[in-house]
């Protein structure tokens, strides 16, 4: 059985682990899991996020307002309830932030809000949990400008764009898209990032790796991830496992 596994991006409350939610959170750790970072998407679901790091000692979180959340508006004091939220000693990032062109949602607000937390994780000096979906250009010149700690979650973008992002100081993480038969570019990225910054995630309860695409994912998947970047590297799963881990430490101060 695999052993230290961190799971660096993940979201526990999702409707989708509602039935067996509190068995799955007991089991893990007994399955080689040492630690999750659970994300935050919005105030609502801030509340269970904190519940789950209270309960269980390998769960951390994240508070933040993820782009796709803001199809209704946010309260005037949005900003001052993620800070607040934050000083818990198990909020380990603001995120999940970020922007996301994919869904119509306008770009205008997406824009301000991702700044104004942007902003907020530098007063605070925490890293942030970014969300790219469609928006490789502006999300670029956001990280040049803010220059945050963090990482780019479920990286979808060239190795030249890895390589900015390292010199900018970020992490980069990967998951079960690795793992698909048409992955070339993410191929390329897993063979070229340091090693010190590379985090594996899930993004559970979506984009399960291959043999389990298309099932609910958890964060006792994430040795199939190991594997394939243990084939492009010429390590061991195992040994993806123990440096991962650590880089999630450090990023995230635990």
């Amino acid at each position: 059985m695999y052993t230290n596994i961190f799971d660096a991006h993940c979201h526990y409350d999702d409707r989708w682990f509602n039935e067996d939610r509190k068995e799955v959170l007991d089991t893990l750790p007994k399955k080689g899991v040492t630690g999750i970072v659970t994300n935050a998407t919005d105030l609502n679901n801030l509340k269970q996020v904190l519940s789950y790091c209270k309960e269980y000692d390998y769960i951390y979180g994240t508070a933040g307002i993820h782009p796709e959340c803001l199809d209704t508006p946010l309260p005037e004091d949005y900003i001052q309830q993620i800070a607040t939220a934050s000083r818990n000693k198990k909020i380990v990032a603001v995120g999940e932030i970020g922007l996301d062109y994919h869904w119509d949602i306008p770009k205008d607000i997406q824009m301000k809000v991702v700044k104004e937390q942007l902003a907020l994780a530098k007063d605070l000096d925490m890293p942030v949990v970014f969300h790219d979906r469609e928006a490789h250009g502006d999300t670029m010149e956001l990280l040049r400008y803010y220059k945050p700690q963090g990482l780019l979650h479920c990286f979808s973008g060239s190795v030249e764009m890895l390589k900015e992002i390292i010199k900018i100081g970020m992490y980069i993480s990967l998951g079960g898209v690795v793992t698909f038969k048409n992955a070339r570019v993410p191929l390329q990225v897993a063979k070229a990032v340091p090693m010190d910054r590379l985090v594996l995630e899930t993004d559970a309860p979506y984009l399960a790796p291959v043999p389990m695409r298309g099932k609910r994912n958890d964060s006792t998947l994430i040795p199939y991830i190991a594997e394939k970047i243990g084939e492009l590297r010429g390590m061991t799963a195992q040994q993806v496992l123990d440096i991962t881990a650590e880089n999630a430490k450090n990023l995230y101060s635990i």
